[in-house]
């Protein structure tokens, strides 16, 4: 076997992505022959067939599936190395991405990022909004610097900060589930009712579900507000997180159905980014500064403490 070069992988996995070697070449700037040429050399190199031509969109064959993906840790590698060298040259990094999960107390920590960039302006802020693990596969997908959304347990190549712990509560309207309410609610008792679930925002990701009811009427929402309006409006019931309900529980808009049976959760607010890609002068401020914010960003979403008499 004998050695394939860097150009040879990138033309490969730009036909894997685009489907076909004309979009390949546009999305690389080169030219038709020049991808088709590169990817039948790495194919003679390896002694493999890497993809299937017979059909109109060219797909990997099942050695190519599994190539591409070693390749792409790889190509991950080299585009994180790249990077590095930049921030080595500039002093400083050129942009951040930054990754806001679906419950996040989004004023608190837009006003803090705004902040932070005003005094870095040479360095661009791109800001993405995502749900569910929709956080996680962008972090693990090298497409976020720093994501702040749920720990998810077990990720060694994560590093990660506590940002504070927030209650999910089951809640619905008042008189939604009939007058009078059931007592100690069970799961299966709302299976006739509509539940208001997040769309899960992960592009590859196996979907993680949380809180479902198992053959229960679904809406589906992008965030965790029109979750909230729905609820106001009496047309269903879901887990909301408590500090962006706290107001409407006390009036009485809302209704906790918490119960033995139904006890909601607990979920960890979180900074995250990943241990094994370099971290450069801005981010280490920027994480330095979320230290400093967490017992703020702690207080904004942890249950609201009952005064004493």
């Amino acid at each position: 076997m004998s050695e394939f070069t860097l150009h040879d992988l990138q033309c490969f996995d730009a036909v894997v992505r685009a489907g076909g070697f004309q979009a390949a070449a546009a999305l690389l700037h080169r030219s038709h022959p020049a991808v088709f040429a590169a990817v039948a050399k790495l194919e003679r190199q390896l002694d493999l067939i890497l993809l299937d031509r017979a059909g109109y969109r060219v797909r990997p064959t099942p050695a190519g599936q599994s190539f591409h993906l070693r390749a792409q840790a790889l190509l991950r590698e080299l585009a994180g190395l790249r990077a590095h060298a930049e921030q080595l040259a500039m002093g400083q990094e050129t942009e951040l991405n930054v990754v806001i999960g679906d419950f996040c107390p989004r004023p608190l920590l837009l006003g803090m990022l705004g902040q932070f960039f005003a005094a870095w302006p040479a360095t661009r802020l791109n800001l993405h909004f995502e749900a569910v693990t929709g956080p996680w596969e962008r972090l693990m997908d090298g497409d976020a610097d720093l994501i702040l959304h749920r720990v998810e347990p077990g990720e060694a190549q994560v590093e990660w900060l506590d940002l504070g712990s927030v209650p999910f509560v089951p809640v619905a309207a008042p008189g939604y589930l009939g007058e009078p309410a059931p007592r100690a609610t069970k799961p299966e008792q709302l299976r006739d009712n509509t539940q208001c679930v997040m769309r899960d925002t992960a592009r590859h990701t196996p979907a993680r579900n949380y809180f479902m009811v198992e053959g229960a009427r679904q809406c589906t929402v992008a965030d965790q507000l029109m979750k909230k309006e729905i609820l106001l409006q009496g047309l269903g019931w879901c887990h909301m997180p408590r500090f962006l309900i706290e107001d409407e529980l006390r009036d009485g808009r809302l209704v906790s159905l918490a119960n033995r049976h139904l006890p909601g959760s607990t979920e960890t607010l979180a900074a995250a980014r990943r241990r094994d890609r370099p971290q450069g002068p801005v981010m280490t401020h920027l994480w330095q500064a979320l230290r400093e914010q967490a017992p703020a960003i702690r207080q904004a979403v942890s249950p609201v403490k009952k005064r004493k008499p």
